[in-house]
């Protein structure tokens, strides 16, 4: 696929099943990660895949997460513990941010999104489905210690990845004079 119609034509792909990237399509989506802007070349980003029964494991982390939280239902803690089960592979992106003197951390923020970014184009190219979730659960201090998060780290999102259960949809055209104005 040419590059400027995986840019113009991805989508999310929320409805995923197996089988996940091979061995070969993982190594595509994060060298195109690692192609992200960085400015000083700090690579400040970092990935963990988790499949198989890992994602249980995730979903039990979830699950205490919302428990914490206070009065949580059972309908609650199963959607919770569900969550990963949504696709075979999830990546969780992870900001690594660095004091440095010329990168500012919301700039490093910014090149891990758009690391995270990378994958789903590449995902696309390769005939991937793949989306790109936050949520509560992305936020959480209980979920942030379980996968092992530092304190200069930040969760930017899970990228849920597999193959399409139905066709992706047509990406909207939008205006582009809707957004783009002259400075004078």
């Amino acid at each position: 696929m040419e590059a400027l119609d995986a840019l113009l034509n991805r989508v999310s792909v929320p409805r995923l099943t197996d089988p996940a990237p091979n061995a070969a399509q993982r190594e595509a989506l994060f060298q195109a990660a690692l192609r992200a802007p960085d400015h000083g070349q700090l690579r400040p980003w970092r990935f963990l895949t988790v499949e198989g029964a890992a994602r249980d494991k995730l979903g039990e982390l979830f699950a205490a997460a919302v428990a914490n939280k206070g009065d949580a239902s059972q309908a609650a803690l199963d959607k919770a513990r569900a969550m990963p089960l949504r696709a075979p592979l999830l990546i969780v992106v992870i900001a690594r941010l660095q004091d440095h003197f010329k990168v500012p951390k919301s700039e490093q923020l910014l090149a891990a999104g758009c690391a995270a970014h990378g994958i789903l184009i590449a995902a696309h190219a390769q005939g991937i489905g793949a989306v790109w979730r936050t949520g509560d659960l992305a936020f959480d201090a209980h979920v942030h210690q379980g996968l092992g998060l530092e304190a200069n780290e930040e969760l930017i999102g899970y990228l849920y990845v597999g193959t399409p259960v139905n066709e992706p949809r047509t990406a909207p055209i939008l205006e582009t004079a809707d957004f783009v104005r002259v400075w004078e």
